[in-house]
């Protein structure tokens, strides 16, 4: 994950790019996704991307960051030099998390990159606040899929978080947890019989939420891999 520039725009310019890409139908069909956040223009993931492209510059996304644009944020995580975050970002940036694709895109664009991701991961697993919460799961569906120098053991530590986790059944919580299961079974071969165990103890609990969550995750893992006798 190496992006770098000679140099980068200043943090104004992009701002002010930003406001040219706003388009009124792109925020609305983001609202209809169910995105919100504070101060949304309406720029397209793929305006952002080419925006960021051939950029890494810490102290601008700091800059963007701050500005608490919408987009603005995305970008940040786009041009951010994750060895150059700290424990102290990750915590300042993720209790602002307002929406799941600012949630999703910054823990799949930056935090999996970041020195001290597997330490907050469990840490936010447990942790109260909503987007919080999503953010570790959300992390862990991301690390199977563009880590692979995180080992087995490590990620099959993660099925208690699932287990513990699976009874909460708010919306953007419930379908993290799906999704790092599912994401599990499906990206870690070795871990997928562990991945289809963990799914029929989640049936075997007392909550509606497990149990949309085992349900969803066997379902998925049966048209994609086929009958299995453990299913």
């Amino acid at each position: 994950m190496v992006k770098k520039m000679s140099s980068s725009p200043p943090a104004k310019e992009m701002i002010n790019q930003l406001r040219t890409l706003a388009n009124p139908d792109t925020l609305a069909s983001q609202t209809r996704f169910g995105i919100s956040g504070h101060e949304m223009l309406g720029v397209s993931i793929y305006d952002l991307r080419r925006m960021a492209k051939g950029i890494q510059n810490h102290s601008l996304a700091l800059e963007l960051w701050e500005t608490g644009i919408h987009e603005a944020r995305i970008l940040a995580a786009m041009v951010d030099d994750p060895a150059l975050v700290t424990l102290a970002q990750l915590e300042a940036w993720v209790i602002e998390f307002d929406s799941w694709d600012i949630c999703d895109i910054v823990t799949d664009e930056l935090f999996i990159h970041t020195p001290d991701m597997l330490e907050v991961i469990p840490q936010w697993a447990v942790r109260e606040e909503e987007f919080v919460k999503r953010s570790a799961f959300a992390m862990i569906a991301a690390i199977v899929v563009h880590r692979k120098d995180v080992s087995d053991d490590i990620i099959r530590s993660y099925f208690s978080l699932i287990e513990a986790a699976a009874d909460d059944n708010r919306n953007f919580v419930k379908k993290a947890v799906n999704w790092a299961l599912r994401n599990i079974g499906k990206w870690k071969p070795s871990l997928r019989s562990e991945a289809i165990a963990c799914a029929n103890r989640l049936l075997n609990q007392d909550s509606p939420s497990a149990r949309w969550i085992a349900k969803d995750a066997l379902r998925e893992f049966i048209k994609k891999f086929g009958g299995n006798d453990e299913i």
